[in-house]
């Protein structure tokens, strides 16, 4: 196998569960984790056999809905460090397969902050996996502004990942939450940050969008004219549409047909990278979106969506070994 097609995949949105942090989800009251039947089993020598089935170099590791903060800030704060520890360990133990995206104890800012320092300064992750919200707490929350000028102060990588919106009881209709609940609510989670101005006032931030952006391709007009007519400023009103073009966005879940040509019509290529949803998304369909991806039309001309989406990912993550 030679040239593109060779190109081993980074995976930035690549997810493990432990028996200890299930059994305490479980205990607070998400034994069907979002309206999914049951959770998923992870080790990591079962998913790297997947990796290499589907020629996935790195796969970056987080804990995915619902987070790490189930109503008490003191568990958060312990399971926030015991998950990261577990994921560094996996990190450690095969070297250049996996990376962290560490989790915080949010919406406790003072346990965010130290489990920040403690992620990056004695872990080495990656970056860190926001909840689009906590509780109801969303990430444009005034409240939540000494995490985000941290995590500006570091330049770290955000990635945010969706989970269930606090109305989910009415608005999911009985179905899982991951279906759509999942795409709105990284919608409103971004549109909280374009309207509080957080973007703006922190950009030394790689923020990664899961799913193609959700709802945002299809809604990023909506959303600039509604900014430009009730968020007047000073000289320039602001403009959504160019900081949604300054944001990362992965390809999770059934990125073709549709998802991806609506996402281009927002960000250029060089914004995509490969993101698997793996453990939630089983083996099976992993391998199915490999192939849909590998298949898809070129890019652009001698790249494909695998040679380009890890060259993205090369560019904006930290990790030496990718």
């Amino acid at each position: 196998m030679t040239g593109t097609a060779a190109v081993g995949l980074v995976d930035v949105h690549a997810h493990f569960v432990t028996d200890s942090y299930v059994r305490q989800a479980t205990e607070a009251g998400h034994g069907t984790p979002d309206g999914v039947p049951a959770w998923p089993s992870w080790s990591a020598a079962a998913h790297i056999e997947l990796m290499d089935r589907c020629r996935i170099d790195t796969a970056i590791l987080s804990v995915s809905s619902p987070g790490v903060h189930f109503g008490d800030d003191a568990a958060a704060r312990r399971l926030a460090r015991e998950v990261n520890e577990d994921g560094a360990t996996a990190v450690r133990d095969h070297p250049g397969r996996f990376g962290l995206f560490a989790s915080l104890p949010l919406p406790d800012v003072d346990g965010a902050l130290r489990e920040i320092e403690h992620a990056f300064d004695v872990l080495g992750a990656d970056g860190v996996v926001l909840e689009t919200n906590t509780h109801g707490t969303y990430l444009g929350n005034p409240l939540l502004e000494p995490v985000w000028a941290e995590l500006n102060r570091r330049a770290a990588v955000v990635f945010l990942h969706p989970t269930s919106p606090v109305c989910w009881e009415r608005s999911a209709l009985g179905r899982p939450r991951p279906m759509i609940e999942f795409v709105f609510d990284t919608a409103r989670t971004v549109t909280d940050l374009l309207m509080a101005g957080t973007l703006v006032r922190h950009p030394h931030l790689t923020v990664i969008v899961p799913h193609c952006g959700g709802a945002l391709p299809v809604l990023a007009d909506r959303i600039n004219g509604f900014m430009r007519m009730f968020m007047p400023a000073d000289g320039d009103a602001p403009d959504a549409v160019e900081q949604l073009h300054h944001l990362y966005y992965d390809l999770a879940g059934p990125a073709l047909p549709r998802q991806l040509p609506a996402l281009l019509s927002l960000v250029g290529p060089d914004r995509v990278l490969y993101g698997s949803d793996h453990v939630w998304t089983p083996a099976a369909g992993v391998e199915e979106h490999v192939n849909s991806v590998d298949t898809a039309p070129a890019p652009a001309d001698g790249l494909t969506w695998r040679s380009l989406t890890t060259a993205n990912a090369r560019r904006v993550l930290p990790r030496p070994t990718l």
